[in-house]
């Protein structure tokens, strides 16, 4: 099996943790890191990265000649397309931190590029691999449950002064996005993934805490079809004080009914269902710990092993460009289909 080089584009919380796992993985080196904002080399010696630190993409592009196999995107949203856009004119792979892009015309651009030089992309998704995950959408493959009637996804969260600092790029429209970009986008994915494209979008969003903050909405309430029946609901929110209350999917379906909760959707909270015996799964990785704020499980170590595998010829991408598009097509639906009622 060949190694394969990653550089990483973005030296914040997200890009250290890629750091960590590619230097500790077989198979797997770490080549370069590139930081636009800060100059990260000290604190790169200091963890024990003896590889090249750059200052940009362009800094990086024209020096590393092609040495690093793929390009790691950990940078603000909005950033996400021009980088990707540059790595992949210049024959590197890319593995793209969610979301894919802020708009599907930019997820175009970035597909059209990948498929004219060959390279291949890769679309941070890690819920997928969490065991509450992969245990629902194979109970509804296999139709263990029936015809799905309804799927109910609560994510009740924190993020207030501590994660919205002046000047920073989240709360920004242009870097951020949205709560449903920065936020929620995993389960906007583990819907689709698991149950398919939604129909009949009607979205009412509202700013409840965060004015000044944030120029989008911190809590939403979307109504929707899926394409392949049964209807959705999908409740969320930064708004909870102190810290993040839950993050759940209830599914009821013809032949059953389950709920897979928590925190962080870990545990199985309610498992109903005609014939089927409910089988002991393996346990959850912790949330991602950011201090003052959690974010989605801790799987980042099987998106490196999945490109290195895939790399190597050994695998399949887990997420792919068009699931990625499909992604921020559905979120770019909610915001255009926001009915009036909303603030």
């Amino acid at each position: 099996m060949s190694i394969v080089t990653f550089a990483i584009c973005g030296f914040g919380r997200i890009g250290k943790r890629h750091a960590k796992i590619i230097d500790t993985y077989e198979g797997a080196e770490l080549g370069a890191l590139i930081d636009i904002v800060h100059d990260v080399s000290d604190e790169a010696l200091e963890l024990g990265y003896a590889c090249p630190v750059y200052t940009g993409i362009e800094e990086f592009l024209e020096n590393d000649g092609n040495a690093s196999d793929a390009v790691i995107i950990a940078t603000p949203n909005g950033t996400h397309t021009p980088i990707a856009l540059k790595a992949l004119e210049k024959g590197y792979h890319v593995v793209i931190e969610k979301p894919m892009a802020l708009t599907k015309a930019d997820s175009e651009k970035v597909i059209f590029k990948a498929l004219k030089v060959n390279r291949q992309i890769f679309v941070v998704k890690q819920n997928r691999f969490s065991p509450t995950s992969k245990w629902l959408k194979e109970i509804v493959d296999k139709g263990i449950l029936g015809d799905i009637n309804m799927v109910q996804t609560n994510c009740y969260w924190n993020r207030d002064e501590r994660y919205y600092k002046p000047g920073d790029w989240h709360g920004t429209a242009e870097l951020d996005g949205g709560t449903l970009f920065t936020q929620f986008g995993h389960f906007i994915d583990i819907l689709y993934w698991i149950f398919g494209d939604f129909k009949d979008i009607r979205a009412k969003l509202y700013n409840f805490n965060h004015q000044g903050m944030i120029e989008f909405e911190d809590s939403g309430v979307v109504q929707f079809s899926f394409e392949r029946g049964g209807i959705g609901c999908f409740n969320y929110s930064t708004s909870c004080w102190g810290q993040n209350m839950e993050s759940s999917i209830t599914v009821i379906g013809s032949r059953g009914s389950v709920k897979v909760g928590g925190q962080y959707m870990d545990r199985v909270e309610y498992c109903k269902v005609k014939d089927y015996e409910m089988p002991e799964l393996p346990e959850t990785n912790p949330p991602n710990d950011y201090g003052p704020y959690k974010g989605s499980a801790a799987n980042h170590h099987y998106i490196i092993e999945n490109v290195v595998n895939t790399l190597n010829g050994n695998g399949s991408i887990t997420a792919n460009a068009l699931e990625g598009m499909k992604v921020v097509e559905i979120i770019e639906k909610i915001y255009e289909n926001r009915v009036e009622g909303g603030r």
